[in-house]
């Protein structure tokens, strides 16, 4: 089962405003997609979350983009930033990526429109098959909550 951003915010707006947040901290990304023989490359990479969707945009024939366009499984790591601090706690999305058409000049319009971005470029956008937060809590305890469409939030807590 997978979901757009605007389903996820809805369904847990808390979460998806800290992954946000996270997202927002910096601007670069690391992106992990599928090579041909189906081994996993990692890529950096800016995202945006504009109109109710999370959007990947990618330079011409980029390698992440063939692998997305191969098969569009994704995960998508927040950048942790400088030190050990990861305020915010550290932000994973997972999901499939489809890109939108050349041709389709209405979606594509409304993006360049708040991002700019160089041309030509590879769009896609995102359904999510899971969202996960890693944080610390009172300096004790290793919390991981785990979000899959349908289905609430779980709270995992360990020592």
């Amino acid at each position: 089962m997978e979901t757009n951003w605007a389903a996820f915010t809805a369904a847990e707006p808390d979460l998806a405003k800290t992954v946000e947040e996270r997202f927002a901290a910096h601007t670069h990304h690391v992106l992990a997609t599928l090579r041909k023989g189906g081994s996993p490359r990692t890529s950096g990479l800016e995202v945006r979350f504009l109109n109710g969707e999370l959007w990947l945009g990618m330079m011409p024939d980029s390698l992440k983009a063939l692998d997305l366009r191969r098969d569009p499984r994704f995960a998508l790591q927040a950048n942790p930033g400088a030190g050990t601090g990861m305020g915010g706690g550290d932000v994973r999305i997972a999901g499939r990526a489809a890109e939108i058409a050349e041709d389709d000049t209405e979606t594509r319009g409304r993006y360049t429109e708040e991002v700019e971005p160089p041309e030509p470029f590879h769009l896609f956008r995102t359904e999510l098959t899971e969202v996960v937060r890693t944080y610390i809590e009172d300096e004790k305890y290793l919390v991981v909550q785990v979000w899959k469409p349908g289905e609430p939030v779980r709270t995992l807590k360990r020592t």
